[in-house]
């Protein structure tokens, strides 16, 4: 009697189950289905990127020098601390901290951490943080 009771409500649970799974539509299949990205062929038009425009030097300090010249990381000159870029300025001249910051020295990599920075994004944030 059990074994009649057991095979009688695994078909009843069988059958119920696979009378609930709900079956897809062709669209339904397609739009899972589909792929996530395209393909550009070569010699295709491509679409244009927009013009991202000048970035200040404030812009520029904030996304790629805070981290190091916020606190001086490695001897990096803190911004606003005129005394400490003076004093590299004396010592060197403004070319050569220019410089210096696009090729890197010491613990600075070159450009920063700044990789899409053009050679005046980064003039412009080294005299942000002499301000």
């Amino acid at each position: 009697m059990k074994k009649l009771l057991t095979l009688i409500l695994s078909t009843c649970l069988f059958v119920s189950v696979a009378h609930g799974a709900k079956k897809d539509t062709d669209e339904e299949i397609a739009e899972r289905i589909k792929p996530i990205g395209s393909v550009h062929v070569a010699g295709a038009a491509a679409e244009s990127a927009a013009a991202a425009g000048p970035r200040s030097g404030a812009d520029i300090y904030n996304t790629a020098c805070v981290a190091c010249h916020a606190s001086g990381v490695l001897g990096a000159p803190k911004k606003g601390d005129l005394v400490a870029w003076q004093t590299r300025i004396d010592e060197k001249t403004f070319d050569t901290v220019w410089q210096n910051a696009i090729n890197g020295i010491g613990g600075m990599p070159p450009m920063g951490t700044c990789g899409n920075c053009s050679n005046d994004d980064i003039k412009a944030a080294i005299e942000f943080m002499m301000e």
